[in-house]
């Protein structure tokens, strides 16, 4: 069986103080405009607006200080002011992603290329989708710093130290991938081919770890949040026991129902390989074209009769059964087949699923919003942010403005 990981999912102590506040107060139909505008400023930047940028946000809204105004506006001078500040870069966004690249799920690391790529993503209003499979890469663009390099993180930590806007195009800028990096442009599949990715996931293991951390960070579900024992087993790697501690019965009821599905998908990453060693910083990437990295075959007694891994071809065996709610869509590389070749086009896969969206919204929103969604109101409101994110081609900026907007009053 996949050893599961712990992850840490503890709230701020600030979140939930907010919280209580807000369930003490019920504020919404309390709060004047101009503090539902300080509030979003507040909330998509991370740090308070100044003077001019309130009135210039209250001008947009046009509203006086006791008045409430309609969402709309509030939209409106959220998207104009708000999205436009540094602090949406450096701070919201960078936090925001930043447990995306570790196993911890700590947003206290340094700046990385992950990251970046999905400050860099949102910035330019681009399709979000691509993260999980485009040939794109951010990196800084200004002097003084070291070069990216495939062997350290220096190149980032420096960026973030120079306190530049990472909003600005003249300081982090949109580079192809493979030309950056000089992975093949067919092996890139956005952030889970990044430096950062790779020296989370693909370091020892089995891969599978990349493909568990995918799921909780862009599908919003946990390995134990798709268990479907009907799935055929076929593609289960001859390394999982068919009898965990001698009892067939622990497979056949717990183990099949994980790896039934994610052995097919995960095939994807057979040529990915991390060089260093797990907690060092050393290491780079290692892409291995059309030859199967060893750690797809090892512990093949564990059950001789299991699957050995040939290829990097994948079947998502999800598209039927249980997980069909996921809703799993056409992607650019394989229709709706199901099936395809290599991390981009399973990358692909995964981004062009309803889950995907609505994970995104539901990340967004509890950033922007200081809690989860938990009410009927909530849950109405991401229904139509999900709505709007795909009217928008999947531009990310919406989801904070809408938001913003629907929580002005919290």
């Amino acid at each position: 069986m996949l050893k599961m990981r712990k992850v840490n999912l503890a709230r701020s102590a600030g979140a939930v103080m907010l919280g209580m506040a807000i369930a003490m107060t019920g504020s919404l139909a309390q709060a004047g405009a101009r503090d539902q505008a300080k509030r979003m400023y507040d909330r998509i930047a991370g740090v308070p607006p100044t003077e001019a940028e309130l009135n210039a946000m209250m001008a947009i809204m046009d509203a006086d200080n006791d008045d409430v105004t309609d969402s709309d506006a509030a939209a409106q001078a959220a998207a104009e002011l708000a999205l436009d500040s540094s602090g949406f870069y450096n701070v919201t966004l960078k936090n925001m992603a930043t447990p995306w690249t570790n196993e911890e799920q700590t947003l206290f690391a340094d700046l990385n290329d992950f990251t970046a790529t999905v400050i860099g993503l949102v910035r330019d209003g681009d399709d979000f989708r691509k993260v999980l499979y485009d040939d794109v890469i951010y990196v800084g663009a200004i002097g003084g710093i070291s070069p990216y390099s495939n062997d350290s993180n220096d190149h980032y930590v420096e960026l973030e130290a120079s306190g530049e806007n990472l909003g600005d195009p003249a300081v982090l800028e949109r580079r192809t991938q493979s030309s950056v990096t000089a992975l093949d442009s067919a092996a890139t599949a956005g952030v889970m081919t990044t430096r950062a990715a790779a020296k989370a996931f693909f370091v020892a293991g089995t891969n599978r770890a990349m493909f568990r951390f995918t799921m909780m960070n862009f599908m919003c579900r946990d390995l134990e949040q798709v268990q479907d024992t009907s799935r055929t087993p076929d593609r289960i790697r001859q390394d999982v026991s068919r009898s965990p501690g001698g009892d067939s019965r622990i497979f056949l009821n717990r183990c099949v129902g994980c790896h039934s599905g994610m052995d097919p998908l995960a095939q994807a990453f057979a040529y990915y390989n991390w060089t260093g060693e797990e907690g060092t910083e050393a290491g780079r990437l290692q892409y291995t074209a059309n030859s199967v990295q060893p750690k797809y075959l090892i512990n093949a007694d564990n059950f001789r009769y299991g699957y050995a891994t040939p290829n990097d071809n994948w079947d998502n065996y999800w598209r039927e059964g249980p997980n069909s709610v996921l809703g799993w869509n056409a992607t650019p590389f394989t229709g709706n087949t199901g099936s395809g070749s290599g991390a981009k086009s399973m990358g692909a896969e995964l981004a062009h699923s309803d889950a995907f969206a609505e994970c995104q919204v539901k990340k967004v929103f509890t950033t922007v919003c200081l809690h989860e969604p938990t009410t009927s109101a909530d849950h109405a409101q991401v229904s139509s942010m999900v709505s709007n994110l795909e009217a928008s081609n999947y531009n990310l900026q919406t989801a904070f403005v809408d938001a913003a907007a629907y929580c002005r009053g919290d």
